[in-house]
């Protein structure tokens, strides 16, 4: 008792309260087999990320830094990647609906390009067959050339369409994505038939980026990240970006700027294994809005030029349904689905 009392045996009141503090602290610790200074555990020992695209695209770029956030945030032990390109991810979304059936730390990304690709190519498969988690990022395309390119400026770009589209091919991603849209949207701005795209369709980036550097075509159009090197390093050159304002600390004009009225954007989310319970679900969005909350995710989404959308739960799964009724009629408007 002498431990609480004063030498004039008054009551030491913030000695016991110490006292009684510490004590509990250490038996909620003892008693859960922890150390006194344990770090909190991670959600997820281990997720098993899926990317429906070859490495060095944006979904892919969009995968690695997910885990970069979530690792450094210490929300996740380990990922495990595995990565099936083609047709805008309907090669690898049936693997994925498939063989991650039930999982409960199964993440896919995918995104605008996904809604086109299973419209175009009459999928059987759709985006539909997964459990929509969170919309991350927003990203405004840009239109490049390479720098040795005779076209030197949008006007350019715009007159060799507007005279022969066909005699200007043009790299992206899969065809009915978004890369594809922008394109037949100039095309048809210009009075031409967006049928008459001359569209070099790749299922990564990197792939891309070397037909263009190669000459291989003479224009290419992707989210800005994934061209910002080449352009940083003069080896590309940039002519618009698709967004309704430019990119903040990016020096180039929008297509709006330059007297064609077109805008477009990609966005990228986080799906869900189909047959997940609604616990399974909430764990998930957990890890995710955690995530997006994280530091280092904002510093990504800063270095990268994304611009932060984030949208999750029943909210995201009611705007992916709206996106895939406005893209169908687009690609009908555009003549890239019947």
């Amino acid at each position: 008792m002498d431990l609480f009392y004063s030498k004039k045996g008054v009551p030491n009141l913030m000695s016991r309260r110490q006292w009684m503090k510490a004590s509990s602290s250490l038996a909620l610790t003892t008693a859960a087999g922890l150390p006194l200074l344990a770090e909190a555990a991670p959600l997820f020992d281990s997720i098993l990320m899926f990317v429906p695209a070859a490495p060095g695209g944006g979904w892919d770029g969009t995968a690695r830094s997910i885990e970069k956030a979530a690792r450094d945030a210490g929300l996740v032990g380990s990922f495990q990647f595995e990565n099936v390109g083609g047709a805008a991810g309907m090669v690898g979304l049936p693997r994925f609906v498939n063989q991650r059936k039930g999982m409960a730390n199964a993440l896919m990304v995918g995104g605008s390009v996904m809604v086109g690709g299973g419209i175009t190519n009459k999928s059987p498969v759709t985006i539909k067959d997964v459990t929509p988690l969170a919309r991350l990022t927003e990203e405004a395309g840009v239109l490049v050339v390479p720098a040795n390119s005779a076209i030197k400026s949008f006007k350019d770009f715009e007159q060799a369409i507007k005279t022969n589209p066909k005699a200007v091919s043009v790299a992206g991603g899969s065809a009915g994505g978004t890369d594809h849209i922008l394109l037949g949207m100039m095309l048809k701005a210009v009075g031409k038939n967006p049928r008459e795209a001359a569209y070099v369709a790749f299922a990564g980036g990197g792939p891309a980026n070397a037909a263009i550097l190669g000459g291989q075509v003479t224009a290419g159009i992707s989210g800005y990240s994934e061209f910002a090197e080449q352009i940083k390093a003069g080896r590309m050159r940039p002519l618009a970006v698709s967004g309704t304002t430019r990119i903040p600390g990016v020096d180039v004009p929008t297509l709006r700027e330059q007297g064609m009225d077109v805008t477009a954007a990609n966005w990228r989310g986080v799906f869900g294994a189909p047959g997940i319970n609604a616990n399974q679900r909430d764990a998930l969005l957990q890890l995710l809005t955690k995530m997006h909350a994280s530091p280092a995710w904002k510093e990504i989404l800063q270095q990268r030029k994304w611009t932060d959308v984030f949208l999750a739960g029943d909210a995201f799964a009611k705007e992916l349904a709206t996106d895939i009724a406005a893209t169908e009629v687009v690609l009908k408007d555009l003549g890239l689905a019947s």
